[in-house]
């Protein structure tokens, strides 16, 4: 896509022109909302250090107040407008996994807003590993607070039609990057203990992290209070009700009037042809390419006035992690 389309809803502009990003700069900083696209899912991004501006972010998006966001940044020298300070631990971490997929939750400055931070005196910090973030962070001068560009606990958008598809006009302007490489969210550690704690898996595993830092405690599942986002219950979740299978081997049975959909993992069996529609994430059952067409194949299932959508597990190690927290949040009632 070259220069600005039309479209119904918010102006989508390409990512490589460079008057796109300058302008999206300027909308940033003058209080305004951008859909940027990073390596992991598209954010709808204001101005980390402008409380009214975080206002429209929860306004557009129907969140919640409980749930904070994730300020991302392009250097060092944002990072200091952002948290109070550095654990040896983080510093370890950064090294290796900056910029990258990899949110730590840090002590926060006294300027950060704390509706971003939901209150809580720690605040989610990471430095995107994609040209087009990086690009607009250094064009806006300061830091974006960025949460998913969706309607609040919908599945998350990886591509700029599906930020506009779900949040209509609300954002000023939606940068066109392509699809998102990695296609989940990223993995978020708490530093603010005693202890490094995991609050979300990511496409960084647990496994990475421990062998950085050693022990790293795995946080309950659901949290009354979030501290950090994706740790409701529900979330990420499609309209059409969603029932994750007990096993990649088991099939339920359709009755003759039931239009059901089916997500898998690997190559589709000859019974599967009793089903609607089936979305098929790697033909090779390779964990990163389902975790990149995760959200889309979601997206498309539930377009379809299907009566429920059936997914398949998948093995349930390093990004496969991840994958099931998304599964089982959107299978839940």
């Amino acid at each position: 896509m070259d220069g600005e389309t039309t479209h119904v809803n918010s102006a989508i502009l390409s990512a490589s022109d460079a008057e796109s990003i300058r302008r999206a700069g300027r909308i940033i900083t003058s209080g305004g909302l951008v859909a940027f696209p990073t390596e992991t899912v598209y954010g709808l991004g204001c101005d980390a250090m402008n409380a009214d501006a975080a206002a429209k972010v929860f306004e557009a998006k129907q969140r919640p107040q409980f749930d904070p966001l994730i300020v991302h940044i392009a250097d060092l020298k944002q990072l200091e407008m952002v948290i109070g300070s550095l654990p040896s631990l983080a510093q370890r971490l950064m090294d290796v996994f900056w910029p990258g997929p990899l949110t730590l939750v840090l002590p926060k400055q006294p300027a950060i807003p704390d509706l971003i931070t939901a209150g809580l005196s720690t605040v989610a910090v990471r430095m995107p590993n994609h040209p087009v973030a990086q690009t607009l962070l250094r064009e806006a001068g300061t830091p974006i607070a960025a949460p998913s560009a969706n309607p609040f606990g919908y599945v998350s958008p990886t591509t700029a039609q599906h930020v506009a598809d779900g949040l209509g006009s609300t954002a000023n302007l939606i940068l066109d990057g392509g699809p998102c490489p990695v296609g989940v969210e990223s993995t978020i550690l708490s530093l603010a203990g005693s202890q490094a704690e995991l609050l979300r898996p990511g496409s960084i595993t647990i496994e990475q992290l421990s062998a950085v830092i050693g022990a790293i405690r795995r946080a309950p599942a659901v949290q009354q209070q979030p501290l950090a986002p994706g740790q409701l219950s529900r979330h990420y979740a499609t309209r059409t009700p969603l029932i994750l299978l007990p096993s990649a081997e088991t099939r339920p049975f359709l009755n003759d009037d039931e239009h059901a959909g089916l997500l898998i993992h690997s190559r589709p069996r000859d019974s599967d042809n009793q089903f609607s529609a089936v979305e098929v994430l790697s033909s090779t059952g390779d964990l990163r390419e389902s975790a990149r067409h995760l959200f889309a194949a979601l997206r498309r299932l539930d377009s379809l006035d299907l009566d429920r959508i059936y997914a398949e597990p998948c093995r349930e190690e390093g990004l496969g992690a991840a994958i099931m927290d998304r599964l089982r949040r959107c299978a839940t009632p």
